[in-house]
């Protein structure tokens, strides 16, 4: 997994609660990893000939030496995914293992399984946490066709190649099957609920200084780029300020390409119901998530993303017992309506986004039993613990049944 880190790092922790299951389980694990600004592999010696390798919690670390950002353009982040996808390869072909597992995005990160499959026939697992190349097609990301032709190819050549698949969303699922063999594995194992941190009885509730205890604190945590759609907010927070609530405000915790670019346009419009955040390790997180009155789950309107993602965030919000408002249609939204967690409003619409941030501030009793039904659906369909022996489960199928000599 290139974006792997522990909980002492800003990003999500899923392929390390997977690993430590794993390991719990009495497997060998070793994790293949690039380095990052927001993420924590973990080690702390210095790289030698571009790597580091180290135990953590069990796991064995290979991080390479591939600092990757955000804030990096098309080009370089493409640069630096090919790099890790052939260094890798290397790994992948001589380091002792049964199974190779591997986990997108980006894409790119398939291709060590391939290499393992074919060349020394090892049983190969491939994760789908986005469908490449739809979602950058969809989102105007890449246009290219020879470029997008080449993603296409290399997505069929990875579903065509592993043994298993692992989707993390209903759409994703969907996508998978479009392309893999007929009648391949395929498994649905979404983000989940991490409530040994979320839940811990000994966190302390966190607020910004200057959010009073009466205000309706909305809080926003993860990536601040295209796909977040963020702007929505700002829109919203206009809205608010011109009806003149300042009880409620707006947190924005993470990083992102467009982190800056959003902070100028608050500025600009002197928004001053909006906050901002640099990323915090998961354990702050969770005590700024347990803080607040109500989480946003924010996307682009884009289509591609309705069942095509599996958002960490929503999952942090279930396991905070926090309602979630949620602004575009899909698995996520059905949701929402179905177990009355939170407020599900129609994409670019910033009136409807403030009404419902309104009736949250003005009806707080509401607001709390949301909060418990939210819980209550991430302990009843997404307890991490439960989704991780799921996880187990796939990958010692696969390693037994299909097993090449």
């Amino acid at each position: 997994h290139q974006y792997f880190t522990t909980p002492t790092g800003a990003g999500g922790i899923r392929s390390y609660q997977m690993a430590r299951a794993l390991v719990n389980a009495g497997h060998q694990v070793t994790m293949v990893c690039g380095s990052s600004s927001k993420s924590a592999s973990g080690l702390t010696g210095a790289f030698t000939k571009g790597k580091r390798i180290g135990t953590v919690d069990g796991i064995q670390v290979i991080e390479l030496e591939l600092a990757y950002s955000n804030y990096l353009n098309l080009l370089q982040r493409s640069w630096i995914f090919l790099q890790f996808a052939l260094r890798s390869i290397f790994i992948a072909l001589r380091e002792p293992c049964d199974l190779v597992f591997a986990t997108s995005t980006p894409l790119t990160a398939g291709i060590p399984g391939i290499a393992a499959r074919w060349l020394r026939r090892k049983c190969f697992v491939f994760e789908v946490r986005d469908l490449w190349p739809e979602l950058p097609k969809a989102m105007g990301v890449i246009s290219n066709p020879l470029v997008i032709g080449m993603l296409s190819a290399l997505e069929w050549l990875t579903y065509r190649s592993a043994h298993a698949c692992i989707g993390l969303s209903p759409g994703i699922v969907e996508g998978i099957r479009k392309r893999a063999k007929k009648g391949a594995e395929i498994a649905l194992i979404p983000n989940g609920c991490d409530f040994e941190l979320f839940s811990a009885g000994d966190i302390i509730p966190q607020r910004p200084d200057n959010i009073r205890s009466h205000d309706l604190l909305a809080v926003f945590a993860g990536a601040h780029g295209m796909a977040n759609g963020l702007d929505a907010v700002l829109k919203a927070a206009e809205v608010l300020q011109q009806r003149r609530r300042d009880d409620i405000k707006l947190l924005f915790i993470g990083d992102g390409k467009l982190k800056p670019q959003l902070r100028r346009e608050a500025e600009k419009k002197e928004l001053h119901n909006c906050l901002f955040l640099d990323p915090l390790p998961k354990q702050e997180i969770a005590a700024y998530l347990r803080g607040a009155d109500i989480g946003l789950m924010i996307l682009a309107n884009v289509p591609a993303f309705y069942y095509g993602t599996s958002p960490n965030k929503f999952f942090d919000y279930l396991a905070a017992g926090l309602p979630v408002l949620n602004n575009y249609p899909g698995w996520i939204a059905d949701m929402i309506n179905e177990y009355r967690c939170g407020y599900a409003v129609e994409p670019d619409n910033p009136e409807r986004f403030a009404d419902a941030l309104e009736d949250a501030a003005d009806r707080r009793d509401k607001l709390q039993e949301m909060g418990k039904r939210a819980w209550a659906l991430g302990c009843e369909q997404f307890n991490r613990k439960q989704l991780a022996e799921q996880f187990v489960r796939v990958i010692e199928k696969t390693g037994v049944s299909k097993k090449e000599p």
